[in-house]
């Protein structure tokens, strides 16, 4: 089996595709500055092949910088980063310098004339790299510069000095570049990572909030049917038991971190009261109210299912008056909609309920509002608690979303 390789780990040369861009992208830049500065001369052609062999020279040098970044800089400070940049850019100056100092022994001299008059009255004119010097009257001068290769070594370390120090600009400036766009890179890598485990961590927390609700409605729901069994209601055992398969097939099928539409919630809670009603046939009312508007407005899956399941154990199965459970969604004018859940008495807004209605641990309605947090952080709302007519409401606001 192949080992599994952390996310965030990287290997040696793990980013050579973004080292082969910045590479390629630096070198052709400057060759673009090379092929127009060699057409506004007269020998074009001899300018870009001498070039030729600096720029592949460039490129192949760049690369060699790359893996000493690669090789003794990976997860290392910038400071270090910095220092092994510098040190690999001075080498490849001096083997720059080494190769321009061998290449000028075989390459051309552009074949571009050059005449000009100074102030004495000389007329030079320069020619590859032969230099024509005279005066009227008298004979003229030819002067032919020597290679380099033909200088003193004195001289010759000279002039490989100075090309040099030009060249460990070049590649101090692409090493600059190079590690500039990858700790962006990296910097976008982790923000990206960080975003997804964010979202994840999310996810896994709805999923933990919403799984804490199925195990309690279950057995409640199985109790219930139980009873129904051991007091030999069988046609409403058998009518509560289709009810529930039919509940439990849609909403087993639903992703517990996905939204669905407000019409599908309230359908899931009106197959859910219809399991109740077998077992309180009598004692149970229900009103719904959701106006067509806010049908496909979306919020997380089963949101309302520990609302409505508390609102009958602790209302209908409390006492023995004809219980009303209500629904009711509304709009409200700041952009958010107003979802309420009552129980109360059905035949009179006098009597209250009594207490023992209104008690229970609270885990439900907890769950209820983290979900709502975790899906809309402040743009949420969950507030519960008795009404003073009796019985007990919970109202939750949260974004209008299609």
């Amino acid at each position: 089996m192949k080992p599994l390789q952390h996310p965030l780990q990287e290997t040696t040369f793990s980013d050579w595709p973004l080292a082969v861009k910045t590479i390629l992208g630096f070198w052709l830049f400057y060759a673009l500055t090379i092929v127009i500065r060699a057409f506004l001369g007269r020998d074009p052609s001899t300018v870009l092949s001498n070039k030729v062999l600096t720029i592949a020279a460039a490129i192949v040098l760049s690369f060699c910088i790359y893996v000493a970044l690669a090789s003794f800089a990976r997860g290392v400070s910038i400071r270090r980063r910095a220092i092994v940049a510098i040190l690999a850019s001075l080498g490849a100056a001096a083997a720059m310098a080494a190769v321009l100092m061998i290449a000028d022994s075989y390459q051309s001299r552009p074949q571009e004339e050059i005449h000009l008059v100074s102030a004495e009255g000389y007329e030079i004119t320069e020619l590859g790299n032969a230099t024509v010097i005279k005066r009227a009257g008298e004979q003229p001068l030819t002067v032919t510069w020597p290679r380099v290769a033909e200088l003193d070594q004195f001289t010759q370390l000279r002039i490989s000095a100075d090309a040099a120090v030009v060249w460990l600009f070049f590649f101090m400036a692409w090493s600059a570049f190079y590690l500039a766009i990858r700790a962006q890179t990296q910097a976008l890598t982790a923000q990206r990572r960080a975003s997804e485990a964010e979202s994840a961590a999310q996810v896994a927390q709805l999923r933990a909030l919403r799984y804490q609700v199925n195990p309690h409605f279950l057995f409640n729901t199985l109790n219930s049917l139980s009873s129904l069994v051991m007091t030999g209601r069988n046609d409403r055992a058998e009518a509560m038991l289709l009810a529930l398969s039919t509940f439990f097939r849609s909403s087993l099928s639903l992703d517990p971190a996905a939204d669905i539409t407000l019409e599908q919630e309230i359908d899931l809670q009106r197959l859910y009261l219809e399991i109740e009603k077998t077992r309180f046939p009598d004692r149970l009312k229900v009103e719904i109210d959701v106006p067509p508007a806010l049908q496909s407005a979306r919020l997380p899956a089963l949101i309302l299912q520990p609302i409505v399941e508390n609102a009958i154990k602790y209302g209908v199965s409390k006492t023995r008056h004809k219980i009303l459970i209500s629904i009711v969604a509304e709009e409200i004018p700041d952009g958010r909609m107003m979802i309420s859940v009552s129980n109360r008495l059905a035949n009179s807004t006098r009597d209250e309920l009594p207490a023992s209605t209104h008690e229970g641990t609270g885990v439900g309605l907890t769950n209820v509002c983290e979900r709502l947090q975790t899906r809309f952080g402040d743009r949420s709302e969950c507030r519960f608690g008795p009404m003073d007519t009796g019985g007990f409401k919970v109202i939750l606001k949260m974004p209008v979303q299609a």
